[in-house]
């Protein structure tokens, strides 16, 4: 079995020279997928199909036909995304069984340019977690130490690409469900803007942050994939249709300017190795030339009870809709109606749902909506307009990506405070609907990888992914 190589340029050129074939290359992937099957990565993998689109790829090298600008690009799908005629369950009971009768708009993109889709990974609830646990299907293991969670939402997408069974995986970014595995699977993450990528096909959880986010070995690669995917959509309102360039005709600024928070970068919950990591990279960046700037920002213990208030409150509504009477999951225990959607929606949804269901009705209803959703509403203006004034002044703004390095499986117990406050490094684009990549930086003393955050100005991604170049060359071990 040949070793698939981690950069798409370098397989397009080996599939050109003849050096093999793409059927060759798809049944690398496809070994390296079952070799890896203890670590639950894939829900379904699409054997056949994969292996029929390789082969028909090759057919069109044989023939000098014209090929789409993804080919030789093999891409896993977070069971959150629409994919035609394949199975779609958000990783819960109560869409089990279920398959899309429809491609999400990304996906259509990507085939239309010959990516090849091998299977869909595992992942937390309808997006709802941090480790990957939630999952109706049994959590997913890191491939660094299997005892450990890869994070979540998004923690099988990160260890298909960490594990290379996969080129580029395709997940989806609520609060940093896309940057934290990918920090702690020691690969890249990027969220791009909101409504940069459609969300056409992407089931909702929080409407206002979900975005389809891209997980890969290298810059180049999301950067690709991204100008593909990305782009004004007629069926998502949402959509952006500020203009793409081609990644490749993208420039970066040699000095950048770049902001940091002495505030959230000398946090007291973050962990001492990542502090280190941050501190030591910002003074390797002013080493290249960088302009490296500390500002103030005063929001900090706001970022995640924000977060979660708004989160759970659009959740609460998003998730109506899974009643037992159109599709998914019915209840067979019930007499009446009102029986009906009760157990249905108590058999069908995990207990992690279930809490932040009921924690956005909480805030949603009358007498504590003011209190709650509306304060949060305000709140989350002044952080935006923060993050604009920063962002003003300077290119960049760099942080960690999460406050720890992954934990064991099972470790954090019935404590989900403990694992909410993980994300606040990576709420904040979400809250301000702003870019964001994570970059892998280091690793601990046993190991474990984490990774280094970079924010910048609305629709900057590509010169998000070209600083991260410099910085994954400066500090990686």
């Amino acid at each position: 079995m040949m070793t698939p190589k981690k950069n798409l340029k370098e397989i397009q050129s080996d599939l050109r020279s003849g050096e093999y074939s793409m059927s060759m290359l798809m049944s690398s992937y496809l070994e390296l997928a079952k070799q890896n099957a203890s670590l639950n990565i894939y829900l379904e993998l699409y054997e056949a199909e994969a292996k029929t689109q390789a082969e028909q790829i090759d057919q069109k090298l044989k023939n000098g036909d014209t090929l789409g600008i993804l080919f030789g690009c093999v891409i896993s799908v977070k069971d959150v995304i629409s994919h035609k005629d394949h199975g779609l369950s958000a990783a819960s009971k109560i869409l089990e069984g279920y398959k899309s009768p429809y491609n999400a708009t990304a996906i259509e993109r990507l085939l239309t340019e010959d990516a090849i889709i091998i299977g869909r990974t595992n992942c937390d609830e309808f997006g709802m977690g941090s480790a990957n646990e939630n999952s109706i299907y049994g959590p997913t293991k890191n491939g660094i130490d299997p005892e450990r969670v890869p994070g979540g939402s998004s923690g099988a997408a990160a260890v298909s690409v960490q594990m290379n069974t996969c080129l580029i995986a395709l997940g989806s970014d609520t609060g940093g469900s896309v940057r934290q595995p990918a920090s702690f699977c020691g690969v890249f993450g990027l969220k791009p803007t909101y409504g940069r990528i459609s969300r056409y096909g992407l089931i909702a959880y929080a409407s206002s942050f979900d975005q389809i986010g891209i997980l890969g070995h290298n810059p180049d690669d999301i950067g690709l994939v991204l100008e593909i995917s990305a782009g004004k959509d007629p069926l998502d309102a949402t959509s952006s249709s500020q203009a793409i360039t081609s990644y490749n005709q993208s420039e970066s600024k040699s000095k950048p300017k770049i902001a940091y928070f002495p505030s959230l970068v000398e946090h007291e919950k973050l962990d001492e190795s990542i502090k280190e990591n941050v501190l030591r990279t910002i003074e390797q960046l002013k080493s290249t030339g960088a302009s490296v700037v500390a500002k103030d920002f005063e929001f900090a213990d706001y970022l995640v009870p924000t977060y979660y208030v708004l989160t759970t409150a659009e959740a609460s509504t998003n998730l109506s809709r899974y009643d037992g009477v159109r599709y998914g999951h019915r209840s067979q225990s019930s007499e009446t109606l009102e029986e009906m959607y009760v157990n249905s929606r108590t058999e069908g949804f995990g207990k992690e749902v279930k809490r932040r269901i009921m924690l956005g009705t909480y805030v949603l209803s009358e007498g504590y909506f003011d209190a709650y959703f509306t304060k949060a509403q305000q709140v989350r203006k002044l952080i935006t307009e923060e993050m604009d004034k920063v962002l003003e002044d300077c290119d960049f703004l760099i942080l960690p990506t999460s406050t720890s390095l992954p934990w064991k499986i099972g470790e954090m117990g019935e404590d989900p405070v403990a694992v909410y406050l993980s994300d606040m490094y990576t709420v904040l684009a979400n809250l301000t609907g702003l870019p964001a990549i994570s970059v892998p930086s280091g690793n601990n003393s046993k190991g474990l990888p984490f990774g280094i955050q970079l924010m910048s100005k609305k629709y900057s991604e590509y010169e998000l992914l070209s600083i991260s170049k410099s910085i994954k060359f400066t500090t990686s071990k």
